[in-house]
This record gives structure tokens, sequence and C-alpha cells, in this order.
């Protein structure tokens, strides 16, 4: 079927349950916003839009897809030529996807979903919000899956492996004693973690579940005398079901929390209506207090230890080995070879493979040739690429898992010699990229107090990047991860969070211009302690990233002498921590692309 007849048959169903308005996000029954397995993909089933945020809502006369500013370009190819239209997230006149699910709900009609993959405050706060209309939420159908049927793909069996001590600084019993005496200072009698990351921590287990982040599809609940692994058992080797043994971790099947949920009586249930599943919370009874927050995982996970933080500088050194080598690659072959953008990622690929302890890509490539760049998610295929030229700009934001660190880089390589223009663009991402690499600021600070020091550049020129400028970044876990984060706008609590020291947040600000060009910087930068004095305690950054800026792209009259300096401090240390590890024909290159730069 295509697309417009996928949404016919979801409208037949919808007809046959009763069904006025069905919505159907892009999470999976953990609630993960971003990446999930194929068997929970039904958003882009459904549209046919392939981008890893957004949802789709079907009513009997209309079809949209919500998605933000990242996707627009790329939403507006996949999308034409069908009934789904586009709905650009916070633009003038589109409205919230949530008070359209409210608006359009008919008198005494029937909002549907499937409660597996919609939160439990979501799902609460829909039904407060239709009560006034006499309607209610139907949560007990997967619709679009039903459209999908057969040819939907299983859910996944990858084996489960340890990370060992040595990787993350705590064995299991330690993280586990940590979990418990969280529960114990908040008085809580369970712990339910739902979130994909948050057993892999604390029981430093790492699975193949997910394409991009090595997560299993698990949930545990913790009390003070049992911790309970919710799985597929055919995921676990003897050496894994002996390492969980050994840690008193008791194997339960996957699918059986519901019912463990449901024999929970008069407890203290600590868990976060917005990360458990509305099915799931519809076990619960009535007689058990909830503890909705967040769990203490999530600032663990945040606060990166020291073993943790050494591991990941070291995997920064073998991620920054591999893009010297490409970038030097790039620059010597694209006017020699037919480059493609596929061919350029795959070489990519293939350097960080043979770096050590490797994992896999820590997210899908953006490889993305001059106007391919204005689409911040666009994804070059072997159906879908362009020819890399000699001329303009090639974006790359790429990054690798290995066994000590995740990593998240962007460069943009100036292919020829560019534009008055787009050297002008470039600099000024660059000094946005600068002025927040640099800040220092008072403990308490949070990310969207720091964005208008990497958005500034661009909006004086009145020029906007419709993203955040930074994301966590987990350690062996998810690429993208809060609770911190660095935004502009009001405070929100995913990002609101302060800065606190052992957290990395990325320093990514960009100018996208459609169907033109786009341009990103990116480095990841590690929270760590600076003064101390009457006011307070100060915090600064630390740049855990080590590859050059394009010297190429640069033009050095919009620079002040700060930042000449700060540019050229920068290249000293990338030169010093790379310059051993590469070959001699690389390392002449790495030395003249890390050169000293001054006013002419």
């Amino acid at each position: 079927m295509n697309v417009n007849e996928r949404i016919a048959d979801l409208r037949a169903r919808m007809e046959k349950k009763g069904i006025d308005v069905y919505y159907i996000p892009n999470e999976d029954d953990h609630l993960s916003q971003e990446y999930t397995a194929e068997y929970f993909q039904c958003k882009s089933f459904i549209s046919g839009f392939s981008g890893e945020a957004g949802c789709v809502i079907v009513t009997k006369d209309f079809a949209g897809l919500w998605t933000d500013g990242r996707y627009f370009t790329q939403a507006e190819h996949e999308l034409e030529g069908t009934c789904v239209t586009l709905m650009r997230m916070r633009q003038e006149g589109v409205p919230d996807a949530i008070d359209f699910l409210v608006d359009n709900t008919p008198e005494n009609g029937v909002l549907g979903f499937d409660g597996r993959v919609v939160s439990a405050a979501a799902a609460l706060g829909l039904s407060r919000r239709i009560a006034f209309k006499k309607a209610k939420i139907e949560t007990q159908y997967d619709l679009a899956g039903e459209v999908w049927g057969s040819e939907r793909p299983a859910m996944p069996k990858e084996k489960l492996f340890i990370l060992p001590k040595k990787y993350t600084g705590e064995s299991a019993q330690e993280r586990i004693a940590r979990v418990r005496e969280a529960m114990q200072a908040r008085k809580a009698d369970v712990m339910v973690l739902t979130a994909l990351e948050d057993p892999c921590w604390m029981l430093n287990i790492r699975g193949n579940d997910i394409a991009h982040t090595p997560v299993a599809y698990a949930f545990a609940m913790v009390t003070m005398k049992k911790v309970s692994y919710y799985v597929n058992e055919e995921k676990l080797s003897a050496k894994v079901k002996e390492y969980l043994a050994d840690n008193d971790v008791t194997v339960r099947p996957y699918e059986k929390l519901a019912a463990d949920l449901g024999r929970l009586h008069g407890k203290r249930i600590w868990v976060s209506l917005n990360e458990m599943n509305a099915d799931l919370y519809s076990h619960l009874k009535e007689d058990n207090t909830i503890l909705n927050e967040a769990s203490c995982v999530h600032l663990f996970r945040a606060l990166k230890n020291s073993t943790e933080v050494k591991n990941l500088k070291n995997a920064h050194i073998k991620d920054g080995v591999a893009m010297v080598q490409f970038i030097h690659w790039v620059k010597e072959n694209v006017s020699k070879d037919d480059m493609t953008e596929v061919s350029a990622q795959d070489y990519l690929y293939a350097r960080r493979a043979e770096q050590k302890d490797y994992i896999e890509p820590s997210f899908g490539t953006i490889c993305a040739y001059q106007e391919n760049a204005a689409m911040m998610h666009y994804s070059a295929s072997e159906e879908n690429y362009a020819d890399v030229h000699p001329r303009g700009v090639l974006l790359v934001d790429s990054g690798g898992t290995y066994k000590d660190g995740t990593t998240d880089i962007t460069r943009t390589i100036a292919l020829d010699e560019l534009t008055e223009t787009e050297k002008k663009y470039y600099t000024m991402v660059l000094k946005g990229h600068l002025a927040l690499a640099r800040a220092k600021f008072l403990y308490g600070t949070c990310g969207f107090n720091l964005d208008i020091l990497a958005r500034g550049p661009m909006w004086n020129m009145d020029i906007d990047y419709q993203c955040g400028t930074g994301h966590g970044v987990g350690h062996v876990l998810s690429v993208h991860e809060g609770p911190h984060g660095i935004r502009w706008g009001m405070p929100r609590k995913s990002e609101g969070e302060r800065l606190e020291p052992g957290m990395i947040v990325t320093d990514e600000p960009g100018i996208y211009l459609p169907h033109e060009i786009g341009i990103r910087i990116e480095n990841e930068l590690l929270v760590v302690k600076g003064t101390k004095n009457f006011y307070g305690q100060f915090l600064e950054f630390e740049n855990v990233t080590y590859c050059p800026y394009d010297l190429d792209a640069i033009d050095v009259k919009y620079l002040t002498d700060e930042e000449i300096d700060q540019i050229n401090d920068y290249h000293a240390m990338v030169y010093e921590k790379l310059s051993g590890l590469l070959d001699e024909s690389d390392r002449e290159w790495l030395k003249k692309a890390t050169g000293k730069i001054a006013r002419s």
C-alpha cells in the first residue's frame, strides 16, 4: 500500500472501532523520543516521513504530520504527493498537536491511540481536557500496527553484553546501592525504571536493539530487597545470566512487568508518569502512592565520574584521528575522483571502525553537500544522494560509540575557495560556537541561560537555527541525553536542569538557508569547576572534541583578538593530542590545518 491507501485503511479501522481522532506518536513502549526499533516506527509507516521526530494525527477528513524545524525541508520532500499535510511545529498559525487533538475530538466522541506508546501523563491530561465534551480516550487499539499487518518487523532479540567496571568506574552492585540510597531519601518502596538507558546504566549492561544506541528493550523494578530485570530471555547469553545472578538480579519476562505492577499494594512507587506508558500505568492499583519524578538514574547518568571522563577523552582522541584522516582525504580527493555523499560517509565509517573498542556509529551520519546541508537531519542513501564537487561546502555531523565513550562532532568542510558570503556565514557560526565554549558561569546556571552566547551572532544577522544549541551525551548510551541541554526560550523541565561538573553538553550553532546551504560546527564540552570566591562557585567548559576547524572557511576580519587566540590555542591542543597517532601524510596535513592564524 502507498501512504494514501494506508491512511484510508486506518480510517476504515477507526470507523469500525468508533474512533473519531487517532494519534500516532514517534515513541516506543519506553517512550523513547528519537531512535526506536523498526517495530515501533508506525508514524513513519503511516505517513512516509522517515525523520526521527514528530507525530501523525488522523481524523475522518484530515491527516497531518507534526514535526520541528530540523525536518521541514525533508518532510516537504517525503510528503509530496500524499494526503498528509505538513504541520510545521512552533510556526505562526500552526496549532500544537495536543491542542489539535483536543479541539478536533467531537462532543461524545472518542480519541484513540496505542496506550503502550503514549505516556501516562499525556493520557491523563488528554482525558481531563476532553471530559467537558463528554468524550473519552481509547487506548487499547494499535490501529497503525494493524494496518502494517504481517509486514511489520518483529521486536528485536539482539544479545546483551556487559560493560566492565574499567569503563564505567562503578560495579553494578555499587550502582544499585546508589539507587537504593536515593529511594531511602525519598521514602520510596519501589522504583520502576522505564527509560531504556536506566537499567543499562544501573546494571552495566548494553544491548543492540536500536540502531546507533547500545541499549536493550528491558525494564527494571527495584525494592530494598530485590532487583527485577524484565527482558526477553533469548537476549541473555550464559555469561550474562551468570553475571545477573552474581549481582542478585532476578530475570523476569519482558511482558510480565504490567502484571507485577498490578500486584503492588500500599506502596510508595517512584516512577515518572512522563516516562511510564499509559498501558503500564493502568495496571497500578489506587491504594499505591505515586512519587511522580524522573528517576535518580537520569542525573546519575548525566554526571560522569572520573573514570568515565578519562575514558571518554580517550574515545574522542580516537575519534579525532578518524576525523582528521577523513577531512584530509576529502580535501585531497574531491577534485580527483568521483565523490558522493555516500562514498564520503562510507570512508568515515571505515576510519572509525579501525579504532580500538569501536562498537557502532552513535547516530546516522549526516553527510550533506551544499543545499542538502540545509536539511538539519538529512540522510544520504544509495537511492538518494548528491555528487560532491570541488566547490562549496560539505557538512558532516557524525559520531561513534566506543566501549570507552560516545562522540558527536560536526565539521563543515570547505571544498574550494568559498564566496565572501559563505565565509561570513561560517565565521559567524564559529563565533557563536567559540563564545559558548569560553563561557564562565555561576553554579545554578541552566542551559537556557547560556543559549544566547551561541545564537547571538546569527540573531544579529536576523537569522536563526530552529533547534537547540546543545544536548547532553550519554556514556556508551544515547548520544542525545538529558536532563540538561542548551536551548532558548522559557525554561522547560527537560532542558532546564542546572549544569553540574561532570556533565557533557554539545556546542553546535548553525546557519541553514533552505535550498541553498547549511553550516554547523559542533564540539562536546565537559562542565568543570572554575574559580570559587565571594560570589560563589564558577563553572566553565573544557573541550573534549579534538578536530580542527576549517581555516579555509574563516574570514579573520570578523574575529576578535580573543577569538583568534582561542582558535590558535584549541588548534595547538588538537595537534598535541593527535599528531603522534597519525601517519606522516596526515600529520603534515594536520600541522597546516592547525597553523596559527593572524590578521593580515
